[in-house]
């Protein structure tokens, strides 16, 4: 089959992935083997290439927002089978018995794994997924749609909940991409106000379109005191200016899991009155399944450039260099 490798990490210009053949996976004990019908292209695939995340399997296939039909299964796979579709999203294995699993919060788990970092991912042909960790896909959607709610979606979602937006309240968005888009409509559609900061004019005219109650630049104020926040952007300076932004007892949410240093904090400025900084760590099966779920009943707009399979350097790339608004999605 014909897969993506990161060989050398560093900035994308240098070319740290290599297109190359591979042998097709075999599914292990418990996992499916699928062929991937379309990927999503994740800034986490960014991080993992340049490097920005440190290398956990030397020469990985990136991806994680995988849209694949079942082709194959290990002894002891459950839950789906052969001709079925599925989502393959980042979190790939918890452990089931820590604290932290035992309590619902998985995504915590000391011993998780993730897929396109600790496993290789979908950017190929064919992959392989524990079918424990496999995700049904909402219907009404076509492939290179599906593709971003895997992450994009699902990891937007968990920062939503993690925001803690009280009914009808005025939600802020910093950055607007894959995951923001997706996420502005799911506030939305609870009767939020939406109020979007981002760079690019682009991404400003799809917010617009989507409903947002307002657009600005990224360091701008909002016409209104913030409830909650979500940072998608992975730019620590913005940090600040979002939590100045925040009325009493509000939330910021950082949503990447890479973030540029952020800047001294002023506490009476930044931090008093009870307002809260958290980051964001993956999500939970549950929280994705409530999310793919909720796609179902509520259809949701997804923007999306197509590429091919053999284009992936160059879609991360145009992702860097902020190209194109809403997600790039590789179909091979």
């Amino acid at each position: 089959m014909r897969v993506w490798r990161v060989e050398r990490p560093g900035p994308v210009a240098s070319g740290p992935m290599r297109w190359t053949t591979a042998p097709r996976p075999d599914p292990g004990a418990g996992e499916l083997l699928v062929r991937v019908l379309a990927c999503g292209v994740c800034r986490t695939d960014l991080h993992v290439a340049e490097g920005d995340l440190p290398v956990h399997r030397p020469g990985v296939t990136p991806g994680h927002e995988v849209v694949a039909e079942v082709v194959g299964t290990g002894d002891g796979a459950r839950g789906f089978t052969i001709g079925d579709r599925v989502g393959i999203a980042w979190l790939r294995h918890t452990c089931g018995r820590c604290r932290f699993c035992l309590r619902g919060a998985e995504n915590l788990c000391p011993d998780s794994r993730y897929t396109g970092w600790d496993a290789d991912g979908g950017y190929a042909e064919f992959a392989t997924v524990p079918g424990d960790f496999a995700l049904p896909l909402p219907s009404g959607y076509r492939d290179e749609e599906l593709a971003p709610l895997l992450c994009a979606g699902i990891i937007g979602y968990h920062a939503l909940l993690c925001a803690a937006l009280p009914a009808g309240g005025a939600l802020g968005i910093y950055g607007f991409g894959g995951s923001a888009h997706l996420t502005a409509q799911v506030a939305l559609a609870r009767g939020a106000r939406v109020h979007v900061m981002t760079r690019g004019a682009a991404a400003r005219e799809l917010a617009t379109g989507l409903g947002a109650s307002s657009v600005q630049g990224a360091a701008d104020s909002p016409p209104e005191p913030l409830d909650a926040a979500i940072l998608f952007a992975p730019a620590g300076e913005l940090v600040p200016v979002a939590l100045e932004a925040l009325d009493a007892g509000a939330t910021l949410a950082v949503a990447g899991i890479h973030l540029s240093d952020i800047p001294p904090l002023n506490y009476q400025r930044h931090l008093f009155r009870e307002r809260a900084l958290r980051s964001v760590t993956s999500n939970t099966r549950d929280q994705a399944r409530e999310f793919l779920a909720e796609a179902e009943r509520h259809r949701l707009s997804v923007t999306t450039h197509r590429y091919p399979l053999d284009g992936a350097d160059r879609a991360l790339a145009d992702l860097a260099e902020g190209r194109f608004d809403g997600a790039a999605v590789l179909v091979p």
